[in-house]
Formats: structure tokens, sequence, C-alpha cells
């Protein structure tokens, strides 16, 4: 590689790992970044080369710390590349299916790149991309709960101690003590599930995995402390593994007569890869039979069926449903309609 070239593939690669503010990059981690990715370089040279890229774009340099600490500004453009109208209508469809899905704090954080896809598409008179993105929605099926807040400082911490593989210091509220707890803890793996988002991780003194939900974590600090590896973690493993349940899930057959919607629904949207449709004889109804997680749920996603189903395997489900039933039931007493809620 000539020289040039060298110079400019360094300082885009200098560019690339610099992150947007609140976010921070030590000098001396883009250092060890440049000579990871092959580059012969010094330490001067990194602060010459930083010099230079912030007389061009909106860097920020905290020389209150040593190592001196680098970022973006909030405001500031990261994608160097000139954007395409298709990748414009995939940022512009993803914001709309994100924006029940993430916290604010790390929406915030792609804000620029959904604007900057709006900005293309409003911008362009006769694509048919633009006017596309004007008569396209996303609409999440079922009741979409508010993604549960996350502080932006949080969010960072995390992320940045999850990738780099370093531990965290957070002040976590514990649910069932409803206490808030200083723990020190070895991130392992993060997971998304619907308007909740949990970090994975094991604590300081123990080595079994537990699930952090982020927006119970108050503070939380990136230490420089190397994280314990987790060579026999399996995230996908762990999530069957008892995930949000006390114990360990296992499969169980539904069997189960389902009325014509519901029928329709499945036949086009299976319930599982296993799953089986009979026409029952002198009826419009289904017997449904399917390999099912027998956890909540597969319990919560029957009892939204409501009158549509029928429920007869696995008995402890059916005995479940029937429980419930009578219990909420009791709840509709016309007494108690009309004594607690009197108009």
């Amino acid at each position: 590689m000539s020289r040039a070239k060298d110079t400019i593939a360094r300082l885009l690669t200098l560019l690339r790992h610099i992150p947007r503010a609140p976010g921070y990059i030590a000098t001396t981690t883009l250092l060890e970044k440049l000579r990871d990715r092959g580059f012969s370089v010094d330490m001067r040279t990194v602060q010459r080369d930083l010099n230079r890229l912030s007389s061009m774009f909106s860097l920020m340099c905290d020389e209150r710390v040593t190592p001196y600490r680098w970022s973006f500004t909030k405001d500031a453009s990261l994608d160097l590349r000139d954007i395409d109208p298709s990748a414009a209508l995939a940022l512009y469809l993803a914001e709309g299916h994100l924006t029940s899905l993430l916290p604010q704090s790390v929406l915030d954080l792609l804000a620029p790149q959904f604007r900057r896809a709006r900005d293309y598409l409003d911008g362009l008179e006769e694509n048919g991309l633009a006017d596309w993105a004007r008569r396209v929605r996303t609409k999440p099926n079922g009741k979409a709960l508010q993604p549960a807040q996350v502080d932006s400082a949080v969010w960072q911490a995390v992320s940045m101690a999850l990738l780099e593989r370093q531990c965290l210091k957070v002040s976590y509220l514990s649910r069932s003590k409803e206490t808030l707890k200083e723990l020190v803890i070895h991130p392992a793996g993060f997971v998304s599930r619907h308007s909740i988002s949990y970090l994975i991780a094991t604590v300081e003194g123990y080595d079994d995995p537990r699930q952090f939900a982020l927006h119970r974590i108050q503070y939380a600090e990136c230490l420089d402390t190397p994280a314990k590896e987790h060579a026999t973690f399996d995230i996908d493993e762990f999530l069957s593994n008892g995930f949000n349940n006390p114990t360990p899930v296992t499969e169980v057959e539904l069997v189960a007569d389902v009325s014509p919607s519901i029928a329709w629904l499945l036949s086009e949207t299976p319930l599982s890869a296993e799953q089986r449709l009979e026409a029952l004889p002198d009826s419009d109804w289904y017997r449904l039979h399917a390999k099912v997680p027998d956890d909540q749920e597969t319990l919560w996603w029957v009892f939204g069926l409501g009158e549509n189903i029928v429920v007869y395997a696995p008995i402890q489900m059916r005995n479940s449903i029937i429980e419930k039933g009578h219990h909420m039931l009791s709840r509709y007493s016309p007494t108690m309609a009309t004594s607690r809620y009197s108009l």
C-alpha cells in the first residue's frame, strides 16, 4: 500500500472507531485498534491524526483526563458514504418498526441516520421509492407496550462493556426486593425482548449467568478490568433453559379445537414447525396438533384466543385455563361491578 493510501486508510479507521457523545474512546484505545488492524504507528502519530481530523470533522477532545478521550458531537453525521435510495427506504421502514421495540435513549443514537434517510426521500420528486415511503407503515401484531426507558449514559456504558469485554459496575434495582444493589458484573450477552432489553451477565464471585433488565440499571460504569471469559456460555441454550422462567422450558404437544378464523390464521402463519390441522366432522372447527414451548407465552397466547379455542392437552395447561377462568369469572360478579365503580 502506498504511503498516501495507508494514511487515508488509517484516518478512516480512526473515524469509524470514534463514538458520538456522550460516548468516548481513549487515545490509547485508538492506538490499540490501529495496531490490531495492522497499522504500524506510535502514540505521536495517532495524536497528530486526531488533531488533523478535528479540524475537518465535528470531533471533541476531553483533555481533563489522561489519556485524552475523543468523541463526535451529538449532532455529527458519522456516515461518510452517500446514501442510496434502497438503503434510505430500509432505514425509513426500520425506524417505524424499532420505535415500539427500543428505548428512547437508543433511538436517539440512531436519529441522525433516520433523519438523513427521511431528508433523502423527501428530496426525491418522481422517484417511486419516495412515494412508496409515504404509503408504507409498520404496525406490530397485538398490543405493543411502550419501551421501558433506559438512561442514555447507562446504555453507553453497557454497550461499551459488552463489546469491549470489560467489567461493569452497576446500581441495580431488584424487582423482588425493591432495593438498589451495587454490583460488579461480567457481561456475556444481550437480549432484546419486546419492549424490554436485558443484559446477560455473571455477578462477581458467581458463575451462573443472570439477566438484568436495562431499565432497572440506575447507574453503570465501564471499568478497566477485563471481564471474565464465558467459554461455555451459549446464549441460545440460555434462552431455552429458563429465560424469564423459574425452570427450564420443555416442549409439549398442544392439542386443541380452534375456530375457522384461527385455523385459517394458523394455516398461513403456523404456531410451530411441527403443526397439523384436521377438519372436524360435522363442524367448521379444526383439531390442532402442535409442538409448543410449555411456558407463559404459550399460555398467554391461548388465553388471548378466548372462546376461539378449546384445549385438551397438555392436561396441566387445560387445568390451568379452567382454574384461571373460574378465578376471572369470580372477579366479574354483579355485586363487584356495582359496588366498586358506581356511576
